[in-house]
């Protein structure tokens, strides 16, 4: 394959940057993405590069034609933001919007997939096949963007997709994959005890739901260790809890909500099964009432192997400083799943850490190695080659 469209993609990395640090300052919530929407478009449109707009919600949708035959491959980003206010005072790109933050790289896809975009369109009459280029909204919350992308029949055509996540856990030059489950199907739950309150000074007239709280946080930490298959893998985490207003009040309602993660649905149905049993019996124990509640959230992400073998084997192509490595799954989930349940395909992680600045995402230090994003539109176009060859 002629390098050219390597060396294009490489005289891009300016605007990739300028346009990765103007998406920053601008941030939006997810399925509030009008404006990144728009801008998404305008460049599209400003390229010449047939698109569509509003797919699925906010979705953007671009189409590049090659000039020899050859399949329909997709490539994934997404650009929705975080309710997180930046601590990053030092950036001069800093969000501007109160609240809101970019704080886990999506600024990023979107600028290096438009800038892929750009290369593709100059070098399309030596390409095979069609580059899907997907920008998808409202990744970060369910039911998220990707579903109603794949209803709404746009992807219909597409033969295989794939998409990467810039990635801080991982060394800047180091792909991350899986060939088969690489990332966690994400529910989230809520309980409400319901008791009675009354007299600090007085417990003994009172159904103290925030020890009843107290009782079900440790609980539920049992059903992972006592009632899944040491073998399988899975988490039960309470995030917040909530009850009380003064300290001399026994509290007459407490809240709790949480997370669980699994990568299968026999163990995802135990779990909720010994939630609901064990919240009903330390309820009725303590002569309270509760109310419980389970969403289902994305569905675990499970690369076929054939393509995952094509990052793994194939990515350094791309860039020969690169280096892949098959990991474990990561416990964090993603609606990408929901591409992978449809069609063949795979997604890894790009490695952008920043050592001297190293703070996870979600967290309102994030930031990441800017030149990760060259390493991943070059992955992410050698995956579409590779696919054309070897399918």
């Amino acid at each position: 394959m002629n390098r050219s469209i390597f060396e294009t993609i490489d005289s891009l990395f300016d605007k990739m940057v300028a346009t990765r640090r103007h998406l920053h300052q601008y941030p939006e919530l997810s399925f509030e993405e009008t404006k990144t929407a728009k801008f998404i478009a305008r460049t599209y449109q400003d390229l010449g590069i047939p698109h569509d707009t509003q797919v699925g919600g906010n979705g953007v949708i671009a189409r590049i034609e090659g000039g020899k035959p050859g399949k329909t491959v997709a490539l994934r980003a997404d650009f929705d933001a975080l309710p997180i206010e930046e601590q990053n005072d030092h950036l001069s790109f800093r969000s501007k919007h109160e609240g809101v933050m970019h704080a886990c790289g999506h600024d990023g896809h979107t600028a290096e997939l438009l800038g892929l975009a750009e290369a593709v369109w100059q070098h399309k009459e030596d390409l095979p096949g069609t580059v899907v280029f997907v920008h998808q909204h409202a990744e970060e919350f369910t039911p998220g963007g990707a579903k109603p992308i794949i209803e709404s029949g746009a992807l219909d055509d597409v033969d295989a997709v794939f998409g990467t996540h810039l990635w801080v856990n991982t060394d800047y030059g180091t792909i991350d994959v899986s060939k088969g489950a690489f990332m966690a199907g994400a529910d989230a739950f809520k309980i409400k005890i319901i008791g009675k309150g009354g007299h600090g000074a007085q417990p003994h007239q009172t159904k103290d739901a925030i020890v009843i709280a107290s009782d079900l946080v440790s609980s539920l930490q049992q059903i992972v260790a006592r009632r899944i298959d040491p073998l399988k893998t899975a988490v039960v985490t309470t995030g917040t809890i909530e009850g009380g207003t003064a300290f001399n009040v026994i509290a007459d309602t407490a809240t709790l909500t949480g997370t669980v993660r699994t990568f299968e649905t026999t163990v995802q149905e135990t779990i909720i099964e010994e939630m609901e049993r064990i919240v009903k019996g330390i309820c009725a124990a303590a002569g309270a009432e509760y109310e419980f509640s389970y969403e289902k959230g994305y569905p675990p992400l499970i690369n076929h192997e054939n393509e995952a073998s094509l990052i793994l084997e194939e990515a350094p192509l791309a860039d020969a400083s690169l280096q892949t490595r098959e990991v474990e799954p990561s416990m964090a989930g993603e609606d990408f799943a929901y591409y992978l349940k449809e069609k063949p395909g795979a997604f890894y992680f790009t490695g952008a850490k920043l050592p001297e600045h190293y703070y996870p995402h979600h967290h309102p230090k994030f930031d990441f190695d800017e030149r990760a994003m060259l390493h991943g539109a070059k992955t992410l176009l050698q995956a579409y080659l590779s696919y054309q060859n070897h399918s």
